[in-house]
């Protein structure tokens, strides 16, 4: 029996192993079938080439848990190892097989799956001791047995095995009892093992018979070794699709179409994904893209990896190219998966192109289902962008769909402004926004339809990438002012009239909102209050509301604009009922504001062009006393007119209007207005 010591650098390489190397310990299983794999697969390389004249016989790799003698055992039929392979695989860490193998045969090989020798020591994560026992294929060899107990001490002897191939025995540590349950086992194994491409047994197939469970002795293969991305598309029916999707993803609907991804320069992968049933309401679900190298299960946790839109897809990714490494980290970092996420994202936008081009009515019947994951994906990845352009659809509200380009032909003559802007308008609700929505197609104006998750931030996008180009919401103005054609008129109403009025409607407005009260002629005909909100603010609260961030907008309380409109009869009524019920009042205190205005006036003209320090304090006093004063008498003012305007009743049926026409009156108010419209009726 020979002793010796594993040549390591650090006599810590064990702990290393333990708690850094891999951050997860069921990993362990993954390495040492993975492993098994690799031995088995070097075999049938061998036997390709000539240079393994036996039989292949049986190849499956099987797992076996004993929980008396608290051992797991991988053993496989593949290549196994004399003596002197295990001192030079084994013990000296991280001198690969693999790579050794690889290069000798690298024109010829199958998949080998190991890269590097350190996934074997991942089995002393869950063990106090492990065991090898090796039969090597070649002729005249003696079967030894390996042993370890997390020391860098090792024993080597020979041993007794039927055939060729490896034996893996893990002694479970106490703190790892739980990998000695065979539903544990079994979880791993799907996880890890589903789909490598040598049979892998685990446990009997057992069958129901006269109502109890009866073990057939027939092994149960827990994986599939050809998997439906690793066959030519060619071979494969939209069935076959729709089967592997079911099979990933159980309790999924069915997908609305599929991605095969099959490259092999220059870097080799395969793969299909599939575009999930997504609706506005953000039901995502991210992590549903399994990443493989060789069929070996790598991660399902790929943000960071590949672009974050794609990240809404599912399926499956596999490629040589990626690292067999479990951290994340590493992953980000690597160049071949930059260059295979690149490339993936063309495949995507090249294959949602080719359906447009093909099937336009097909993509528009799907548009609402693959919408979000478009916009997601052209406001984070600028390359998806560039080509997502050219299918990306706007729908507006008639239920008919365009092309940017399309669009941008159908309303340019109409929707240019007078400043050679053009405008988009859009509605985020097209019930509560019905009235503005009529009253801009009834100017001719065609209104899009942008009730999405991502579509604030999609119209900021395109803003910024459509030449000479603004959004605007169908309530955020009056109609005249979305899109402005010529100079304006200004309104036929003084200053002094406006600042009386303005305060009557702001007596009669209530709740929570911030009302601001604005005046515009918009013709008898049209409403007499109409409501809009700013485009700005209401564009960066929706913004700051979805990102869950409050700051200076999400703080805000809700601002609206009240246009009241000067040239209809009622509102014409209301400043006659202000002047009847209020003129002699509100007369008296314009008539002590005029001689202060006045002598206010002429000292602030007297001060002109003097520098602070040249003008007399005496004088400074006076224009701060009148000011005062002045204010106070204003302030009196305004009050006595929201008072007005609070038991008005006409004021608050106008506002009212324009409160119901948004959807924006409720309970209590409502009632109120119901009465009051009967109480008018009456009077009639």
């Amino acid at each position: 029996m020979q002793k010796g010591k594993i040549d390591v650098s650090s006599e810590n390489i064990f702990p290393i192993i333990k708690k850094f190397l891999y951050s997860d310990h069921e990993i362990f299983l993954r390495e040492l079938i993975s492993n098994a794999v690799d031995a088995t697969q070097k075999l049938k390389t061998l036997a390709s080439v000539g240079e393994f004249k036996g039989e292949l016989g049986d190849l499956t790799i099987r797992v076996s848990v004993d929980k008396k003698k608290k051992t797991i055992t991988v053993s496989d039929s593949g290549v196994g190892m004399t003596a002197e392979e295990v001192d030079k695989y084994i013990n000296q860490i991280a001198f690969s097989g693999a790579e050794d193998f690889l290069a000798k045969y690298k024109d010829k090989t199958e998949a080998i799956i190991g890269h590097f020798g350190l996934g074997f020591y991942s089995s002393f994560m869950v063990s106090h001791k492990v065991d090898i026992i090796s039969q090597s294929h070649r002729d005249g060899t003696k079967a030894i047995k390996w042993s370890c107990d997390g020391s860098p001490e090792f024993t080597l002897e020979d041993a007794e095995r039927e055939r060729r191939g490896t034996d893996i025995v893990l002694h479970i540590s106490e703190d790892n009892e739980e990998f000695l349950e065979e539903s544990k086992i079994d979880e791993l194994l799907t996880k890890y093992c589903r789909f490598l491409p040598i049979p892998i047994a685990f446990s009997t197939i057992k069958e129901w018979k006269d109502g109890k469970e009866v073990d057939t002795g027939k092994d149960k293969i827990v994986n599939d070794t050809n998997p439906l991305w690793t066959r030519k598309p060619t071979d494969l029916k939209d069935e076959d699709y729709a089967k592997f999707y079911k099979d990933l993803y159980p309790a999924a609907q069915d997908p609305l179409f599929n991605i095969h991804l099959n490259v092999d320069y220059p870097f080799n992968l395969t793969g299909v994904l599939y575009f999930p049933r997504i609706k506005s309401n953000f039901d995502i679900q991210k992590n549903k893209i399994q990443l493989y190298s060789n069929q070996v299960f790598v991660t399902d946790s790929v943000e960071g990896i590949v672009p974050e839109f794609l990240t809404l897809l599912h399926g499956v990714i596999d490629s040589p190219d990626i690292p067999l490494n479990v951290s994340r980290s590493y992953l980000q970092s690597d160049s071949n998966v930059k260059k295979i996420s690149s490339h993936i994202t063309k495949k995507v936008a090249d294959r949602l192109n080719e359906i447009f081009k093909n099937d336009r009515e097909q993509f528009e019947e799907k548009w609402e289902d693959i919408k979000l994951f478009i916009n997601f994906g052209m406001i984070t990845d600028d390359k998806f962008y560039e080509r997502a352009d050219k299918f990306a659809l706007f729908k507006n509200v008639d239920g008919k769909y365009f092309t940017f380009d399309e669009y941008e032909k159908l309303i340019k003559e109409n929707q240019t402004d007078k400043n050679k802007t053009l405008v988009y308008l859009y509605t985020s609700d097209k019930d509560e926004q019905y009235s503005y929505i009529d009253q801009a197609k009834n100017r001719g104006y065609d209104v899009l339809e942008m009730n999405g998750q991502f579509d604030p931030h999609v119209i900021n996008s395109l803003e910024s990438k459509f030449k000479d180009s603004r959004f605007v919401r169908v309530d955020s103005d009056v109609i005249d002012n979305l899109i402005v054609k010529e100079d304006k008129k200004e309104v036929d109403l003084s200053f002094e009239a406006q600042t009386e009025l303005r305060s009557v409607f702001e007596g009669a407005t209530y709740g929570s909102a911030q009302y601001w009260v604005q005046f515009d002629d918009m013709g008898e005909n049209a409403a007499p209050v109409v409501i809009t909100r700013n485009e700005f603010v209401r564009r960066m609260k929706d913004m700051s509301a979805m990102s869950g961030a409050s700051g200076l907008y999400g703080d805000m309380p809700e601002t609206v604009n009240l246009v009241v409109n000067v040239s209809h009869p009622l509102v014409k009524s209301v400043m006659e009922q202000k002047d009847k019920s209020l003129g002699d009042k509100v007369g008296e205190l314009n008539a002590r504001l005029e001689p202060l205005d006045t002598k206010l006036a002429e000292l602030q003209k007297s001060s002109e062009g003097k520098k602070e320090e040249d003008i007399p304090q005496a004088e400074k006093d006076e224009i701060e006393d009148l000011q005062k004063e002045i204010e106070q008498i204003n302030s009196s003012k305004a009050d006595v007119l929201k008072s007005f305007g609070k038991d008005n009743k006409l004021t608050k049926q106008l506002i009212d209007l324009a409160l119901l026409a948004n959807n924006m009156l409720k309970g209590e108010e409502l009632s109120k207005f119901v009465k009051r419209s009967v109480d008018l009726i009456n009077k009639e």
